[in-house]
């Protein structure tokens, strides 16, 4: 058995495993891409405060310590996944790649493609991250400003940033946390999505078991402390022609630099076309059409908080049911 990807979610699959009497290097490997042994958050701005308190960051049942009620940064869960994988006795095969898997004729064998050779298994659990490809708008290949465009995943602080105005495109959590950290040391402008909220009615998002705003311009603006900042919260950014931005109101500025808060995509692209072409699996807990073959950690596979550290774990425990009974 292989679990691809050693993140929180696949770590709560090898913790769910191992309580059901598997023994980590023996009856389940864990591989993951990463060439240097560190996950994603390694690579965040050091700054940047997570959106799920602390509290609500368990994974396989093991707490942050400190305020519950805090925002862990992402050093802390770096090193809160090393203490779980430490704990759990798991040693990550790292630099492996899944590439492709499908099921071997009508048998209950998979055979899981990798950059270092194939493995035949009989059970496949994708742990790759829902999070896990920056995704960029498609008028960004037309932008042509003489500072940097940058995504979110590459921005390390306001000193990665040349002198003058900066565009932050996407006024979620990321988006508003670097529009703030930015106001100190550029002039910032905040671009956000074209929601109804000038009706009154701001759009909500799920986020775990919390509703939060996933407020436009209309709503943004409405905030007092954008304008005790300096920020210029406008509406969404559409097109651009070349150092010339265009938002859906009309409005054209030229930035010197772009951050793009614009989220991610997730890196589901080795999975069978059939599992990436099927409907919605939320109900069905990570399961896929594949027998053998399961997702966690991802929403359009599992929960719709299945990439919440609490939505994960649920997940993994159905899956490693599933897995446990499979004849």
């Amino acid at each position: 058995m292989i679990i691809v990807g050693s993140g929180h979610a696949g770590l709560s699959v090898a913790a769910e495993l191992s309580r059901s009497g598997l023994q980590p290097q023996r009856d389940f490997a864990v591989i993951d891409s990463n060439p240097d042994g560190q996950r994603s958050w390694a690579f965040r701005w050091s700054s940047m405060e997570l959106l799920t308190e602390a509290g609500r960051s368990t994974v396989a049942g093991q707490h942050l310590t400190g305020d519950p009620y805090r925002r862990p940064s992402p050093r802390e869960i770096e090193q809160h996944l090393l203490d779980v994988e430490s704990s759990l006795g798991v040693t990550t095969m790292w630099g492996i790649r899944a590439t492709g898997v499908e099921r071997l004729g009508d048998g209950s064998t998979l055979l899981l493609s990798t950059n270092e050779g194939p493995v035949q298994t009989r059970n496949v659990v994708c742990a790759t991250g829902a999070a896990a490809r920056p995704r960029t708008p498609g008028w960004a290949v037309g932008a042509a400003v003489p500072g940097i465009m940058v995504h979110s995943a590459d921005y390390h602080g306001p000193g990665q940033i040349p002198r003058g105005d900066v565009l932050v495109v996407g006024a979620g959590h990321s988006g508003q946390q670097i529009a703030r950290e930015l106001s100190s040391t550029h002039r910032v402008t905040l671009s956000s999505r074209p929601t109804y909220a000038s009706a009154g009615r701001p759009i909500r998002r799920l986020v775990g078991r919390r509703r939060t705003d996933a407020r436009g311009a209309a709503a943004l603006s409405l905030d007092p402390e954008w304008a005790q900042l300096g920020i210029d919260v406008v509406s969404a950014a559409v097109a651009a022609d070349g150092a010339h931005i265009v938002f859906d109101d009309g409005r054209r500025i030229a930035p010197q630099s772009i951050i793009f808060a614009t989220g991610y995509r997730p890196a589901d692209g080795w999975l069978p076309r059939r599992v990436l072409d099927a409907t919605s699996g939320r109900g069905k807990r990570g399961t896929t059409g594949v027998p053998g073959l399961f997702v966690v950690g991802m929403p359009t596979y599992g929960s719709r908080d299945a990439d919440t550290f609490a939505g994960a774990r649920r997940d993994a425990i159905s899956i490693a049911r599933h897995i446990m009974k499979r004849p």
